[in-house]
């Protein structure tokens, strides 16, 4: 087992960031860590990493536990977290050679050159860290996350400021490491999720709300439907509520809502009627089957 947590609980004053969480990770698994914002995600990162001790409870990396073991665990980690801390003033591979240096990394040189290929830093690599656009330094954070070849890889919202073709290539990047090795990522992109994951693991107030495989989840969303509604002006959701066959309604924003159906059931006669009832001007009306994006606001909100 690649990681082992039990009972993991962190608390802040009085306040419970994490609260016993239990999961397993195996070698060779993509498991995406999913969660409103304050869920506790980044904590239990935190942890995993050394970074930060628990209140209680245990974890463990490739059997040695992340308290006692700390140097142990370490070495055997890549960590890009939320806010990739780099020393801007540094020229990308001057970093790179700096942190093999702190890891001791063996050939750091050709392991550093194959990073730099590897993440797409060939034209980039002479540069100050300073001039880097923040898809760039992006990629200079995953660089040293891989530099040591982890055998963990830990990732808090790696795609955060990716361009859409630099998302492609890093999701291929974080593909093919998770193929002999563990990778666990934060995300809040859905599509990312379904493309990349074997797993998810969904946080909400420092608990587990649901620990599943990708397609069981996927499975949980069949069966009802989303009813997205485009209005002319200003709406207020209210009026929808209690009219039958619909479960809850999403505001996307002040002119257009999302209808969550209560199973199988087509409502798009009724909420026409309820539109014209309540003299509104419906410029676009589309039903489309509930997607892992609309499992994910289910068990997140407001619970």
């Amino acid at each position: 087992m690649s990681i082992l947590v039990k009972d993991l609980t962190k608390i802040y004053g009085s306040q419970k960031a994490i609260d016993t969480l239990d999961f397993e990770v195996k070698k060779g698994e993509i498991v995406g860590f999913l969660g409103p914002n304050g869920a506790g995600k980044t904590t239990t990162m935190k942890i995993l990493t050394c970074f930060m001790p628990a209140s209680s409870g245990t974890a463990e990396v490739c059997g040695y536990n992340v308290a006692t073991n700390s140097k142990e665990v370490r070495n055997l980690i890549g960590y890009l977290p939320e806010h990739n801390p780099l020393y801007k003033e540094m020229y990308v591979k001057e970093y790179l050679s700096f942190v093999a240096d702190i890891l001791s990394v063996p050939n750091a040189k050709t392991q550093i050159n194959d990073m730099i290929e590897q993440v797409g830093l060939d034209v980039e690599q002479h540069k100050k860290i300073s001039s880097l656009s923040k898809g760039y330094r992006q990629r200079v954070g995953l660089a040293q996350a891989l530099l040591n070849n982890p055998e963990v890889l830990i990732l808090d919202e790696p795609t955060s400021g990716l361009d859409p073709n630099q998302l492609v290539e890093i999701r291929q990047l974080i593909k093919n490491f998770g193929k002999e090795k563990t990778v666990i990522f934060s995300s809040h992109i859905m599509q990312e999720v379904q493309a990349l994951c074997d797993r998810v693991i969904i946080l909400n107030r420092g608990k587990i709300i649901a620990n599943d495989p990708i397609e069981k989840l996927k499975q949980r969303a069949k069966g009802n439907r989303v009813l997205s509604l485009v209005f002319d002006r200003r709406v207020n959701p209210a009026i929808f509520e209690g009219v039958s066959g619909v479960d809850k309604v999403n505001v996307v924003n002040p002119a257009a809502l999302e209808i969550v159906t209560e199973g199988d059931v087509d409502i798009r006669p009724i909420v026409f009627k309820k539109v014209v009832d309540s003299g509104l001007v419906l410029i676009e009306m589309k039903q489309e089957e509930a997607s892992v994006e609309n499992i994910f606001q289910e068990l997140t909100y407001d619970a």
